[in-house]
């Protein structure tokens, strides 16, 4: 008797790291039928080694497509270098302009690969976009949820709380259940070349992780923020000045420029971007138990009805640690995360992502009114 049943089409979003070639390959294993794309992002032309730590960048490029065809699918580059500009380098520059550290991996999960990609994955026939979070999603329909990993060292649950609920039953993130460890395993079991290759950075479009780096991308799209200012101690003591907001974040303790009377070490404490000043405390002046959020995503449907979330978990940087909130939210759109105990770490411009155990309820963005 002959099977009918319709092979299934999936497009596996395609970095050129392992992690991605991973996920590419196990759907390959598990018989659908399957085609790579790899989003050109920025400056193809830039000259990297085979030590790169870029990602969709030439190197990464032509590492896709060697994986592709040692796979035997498909593979195709999209050029998304004016979206990334738009929606990702463009908004970086802005929020450190603002006075506010962003979360550049969040936005591109947002705007460029659960939308952009997702949709040009469904218009060219597939029926799910696949990617290599670790990460995972159980159940159907009306019941699908967002998990995190379940290797909790490995998880990235956080960098996807802006993944609308109704486009999960259109992804798939093979690598859920997997470590590290059992990727690269995984990957040689394959002989894939790119077996051993290192992970990509933080922020793919730095070319490099000092300061530096960051500011030249910064400074190139927001000229604005080179221009100098004071440093401000919380008692209103001016310590010093400062050659540009760009240089700080929030929670920032080396590289201030400035020291205290006693020795005490300082941190940033606030960046007040209307009148470019920077203000520095200490420990204890960064206390905060209470903030708002804003442009806010349930990936859980439930909670949509409701006005308050009590004693939940939130999770308020990429480090996997998570306390007890209370969240109240307001007619405005945004809400309001109360904590049971002070967190001293609270920076404007990142994520707070709500948990139930393990599943993903929502979250926004940390946008302001700290106390």
């Amino acid at each position: 008797m002959s099977n009918n049943k319709k092979i299934q089409k999936v497009a596996v979003a395609m970095s050129g790291g392992v992690d991605s070639s991973v996920a590419a390959a196990m759907m390959v294993e598990k018989g659908y039928e399957v085609i790579g794309l790899t989003m050109q992002l920025y400056d193809s032309g830039r000259v990297t080694s085979s030590g790169s730590k870029t990602c969709c960048a030439g190197q990464d490029i032509y590492d896709a497509k060697r994986v592709s065809d040692k796979l035997g699918i498909k593979h195709y580059t999209l050029d998304y270098e004016r979206r990334f500009l738009d929606n990702v380098i463009k908004d970086f520059a802005d929020s450190y302009a603002k006075g506010i550290t962003p979360i550049p991996c969040i936005r591109c999960n947002q705007k460029m690969k659960f939308r952009d990609l997702l949709n040009t994955s469904l218009d060219l026939g597939a029926d799910f976009l696949v990617t290599g979070h670790y990460a995972s999603i159980k159940g159907k329909g009306n019941d699908i949820g967002l998990y995190r990993a379940r290797d909790i060292s490995r998880d990235q649950s956080y960098f996807l709380f802006a993944t609308p609920n109704e486009v999960l039953n259109n992804i798939i993130f093979p690598l859920g259940d997997l470590s590290k460890k059992e990727t690269r395993d995984y990957a040689k079991k394959m002989n894939l070349a790119i077996s051993d290759k290192p992970e990509s950075q933080d922020i793919c479009f730095v070319q490099s992780t000092a300061k530096r780096g960051y500011r030249e991308v910064v400074q190139k799209l927001r000229p604005d923020v080179k221009k100098s200012g004071d440093i401000i101690h919380v008692n209103g003591k001016v310590m010093g000045k400062h050659d540009g907001l760009d240089s700080f974040t929030v929670g920032q303790r080396r590289g201030l420029g400035v020291i205290s009377d006693d020795g005490t070490p300082l941190y940033v404490t606030k960046i007040d971007s209307k009148e470019n000043k920077i203000y520095v405390g200490s420990e204890r002046d960064m206390e905060i138990k209470k903030f708002n959020i804003s442009e806010i995503t349930w990936v859980d449907k439930n909670i949509e009805e409701t006005s308050f979330i009590g004693d939940i978990d939130v999770q308020l940087s990429s480090e996997h640690i998570t306390q007890k909130a209370d969240i109240s939210l307001l007619n405005s759109g945004e809400a309001i995360v109360s904590l049971k105990e002070p967190n001293y770490r609270v920076a404007p411009g990142q994520a707070c992502v709500a948990y139930d155990n393990d599943r993903i309820l929502g979250g926004g963005w940390i946008s302001g009114n700290l106390s």
